[in-house]
């Protein structure tokens, strides 16, 4: 029987299952993968889509504390190799084989806690890329990882891609972001171009927040540019899941641009067709 016809565990069925209902691009993504790789990636987005719920979800802030702690306890105890729930048992046969690190679960953790709060603003830059390393880049690393691709090019692979879609996520939610009271974009940039953080979307402001916009985008241009150079310097074979991500927040941002800064609570989506059709560009010319 070879590995990918081998019988599934239960927790695996368990993860692939939380990704297959996501309805994200990353599950189609990592279809692509062997089935030991695949197996690994959809437990690291079960992981993530589970502690994202808890940042994200109803409940008071008390109890998204302590699930998003009770996540890090777990966290301990999967790497001293006493996994105690499904998510965990899951990726345990993972952690060595593919040299999956603590502190990039923890990472992940610090950044739902950050996000678990009634109100959040960024203060300055450097704030706003340690978010970003903590909620993207480190999903990144441990997609790498999983990637067997050279640490070294890895590394800058994950800080890279983490950015260029995590300030796209950034740009095209700064309405609704802001209607529950949490602003991405930085203090300092926003008082800079004169605009009253309490009243961001106001119309008279749109001058002041389409600059920081602007800046940000920049941003993220920049990064899609270095994850395109990246990617193009791996054998394709073992980055195609990025190159898919890649295609596909690219065309998101490009879509955002062109709505501008002027219509923030306008929503920005790609049609599942849109994403298929570039699914199988990146599939078919990717060789």
């Amino acid at each position: 029987m070879t590995m990918d016809q081998s019988p599934q565990p239960a927790s695996d069925q368990v993860v692939a299952d939380i990704t297959r209902k996501s309805g994200s691009s990353f599950y189609w993504a990592m279809r692509l993968l062997p089935r030991h790789k695949r197996s690994a990636m959809y437990a690291i987005y079960a992981f993530c889509r589970l502690v994202d719920d808890i940042a994200d979800g109803d409940d008071d802030i008390e109890a998204k504390n302590l699930g998003l702690r009770l996540w890090k306890q777990n966290i301990e105890k999967l790497f001293n190799g006493t996994p105690v729930e499904p998510i965990s048992e899951a990726l345990h046969i993972h952690i060595d084989k593919f040299g999956l690190q603590q502190k990039d679960f923890d990472a992940v953790i610090d950044g739902m806690l950050m996000d678990a709060v009634p109100a959040l603003q960024i203060r300055d830059m450097d704030e706003l890329v340690l978010y970003c390393d903590r909620v993207a880049c480190s999903v990144g690393r441990m997609s790498v990882a999983v990637f067997e691709i050279e640490h070294g090019i890895g590394a800058e692979l994950a800080k890279a891609l983490g950015l260029a879609l995590q300030l796209t996520n950034i740009l095209r939610d700064v309405g609704e972001d802001w209607e529950r009271d949490h602003i991405y974009l930085p203090a300092d940039l926003l008082r800079a171009e004169g605009v009253d953080l309490g009243d961001l979307l106001n119309p008279q402001f749109n001058a002041g927040l389409a600059a920081v916009c602007d800046h940000i985008a920049e941003m993220a241009a920049l990064q899609f540019q270095d994850a395109e150079r990246l990617i193009n310097s791996c054998d394709r074979s073992r980055v195609r899941p990025a190159l898919i991500m890649k295609n596909v927040y690219q065309r998101l941002f490009l879509r955002i641009l062109d709505r501008g800064w002027g219509r923030p609570h306008e929503r920005v989506a790609l049609s599942k067709f849109e994403k298929s059709a570039l699914i199988l560009k990146s599939t078919l010319f990717s060789h």
